[in-house]
């Protein structure tokens, strides 16, 4: 795995691991849906993650969670543009795009985005070769079903090589229509279409995934994942347990970690790299 990675007009320095800030510009995120929708809120929100450690701002106008209402183009690309467009220009920070949508992925790259984050692994229709178009790092991430119907009964049999095989699969699609394996990163996908015993064993067996010798992102902050580990904590009451994970997560071979809680998880991360780095 090369230690740099070229996004767009910048280089993403992983020989150490680095954080990725989640802003979400939709109504109906989990977490944070609604307190960033206008342009200025999103701005600070993402100064404020600049400056407690983010080296990513992950833009995302199109909620994925459980029963997340549906979002047309027009509306995915009102909500993004503006802030990507407002963020490149005041902000030396890589950004990513949270988006499975082709017509997104083009005009976001235009408009100076790094990184393409898709939950979905470009298989929405068009998908993959508007993302092979930018030439942009994609992160391809594991997900059995559809968010709106992700965590109805997920059954695998063995969840971490179904996973290893759905990623295998992804990888050779891109190679297929020219995208570089350089420009690849993978996420396993905690809480998409996964139990708890599920995101545990691949949090525990993360390690394998190193085989594919491909960055590895993880995301788990604030996730129901941890909620339930804590006995039904609500979302703003799960901090020490996503700050666990992303230790774990790192210890494991983790090397980007996705989190609404950036100087909290800079700092954890900081002890694991003066262990293992």
């Amino acid at each position: 795995m090369s230690a740099m990675l070229r996004c767009g007009d910048k280089l993403l320095d992983l020989s150490s691991p680095v954080i990725m800030g989640v802003l979400n510009v939709t109504p109906d995120s989990f977490s944070d849906g609604g307190r960033y929708l206008h342009v200025d809120a999103a701005l600070r929100q993402a100064e404020l993650m600049l400056r407690e450690g983010a080296v990513i701002i992950d833009i995302g106008a199109e909620s994925t969670r459980p029963n997340a209402n549906f979002v047309s183009e027009q509306q995915e690309l009102d909500r993004l543009l503006p802030v990507i467009e407002r963020i490149k220009q005041q902000l030396d920070v890589i950004i990513s795009i949270d988006t499975s949508t082709p017509a997104v992925i083009t005009e976001a790259a235009h408009r100076g985005a790094g990184i393409i984050n898709d939950v979905r692994a470009l298989q929405r229709d068009g998908a993959l070769m508007a993302a092979a178009a930018t030439g942009l790092p994609i992160c391809l991430m594991h997900m059995q079903g559809q968010p709106n119907t992700m965590q109805q009964q997920p059954h695998y049999v063995s969840v971490v090589d179904e996973v290893k095989v759905f990623l295998q699969q992804r990888i050779d699609a891109c190679l297929a229509v020219g995208i570089c394996r350089e420009q690849l990163l993978l996420d396993v996908g905690f809480g998409f279409g996964k139990t708890l015993s599920h995101n545990l064993e691949l949090l525990r067996r993360l390690t394998e995934f190193e085989a594919f010798n491909l960055p590895l992102l993880v995301g788990m902050s604030r996730k129901s994942m941890l909620g339930t580990i804590l006995g039904g904590a609500a979302v703003d009451e799960r901090l020490y347990a996503g700050i666990a994970a992303a230790t774990i997560a790192v210890m494991n071979g983790a090397n980007i970690v996705r989190t609404h809680d950036v100087r909290a998880t800079k700092d954890a991360i900081a002890v694991v790299s003066a262990m293992k780095f």
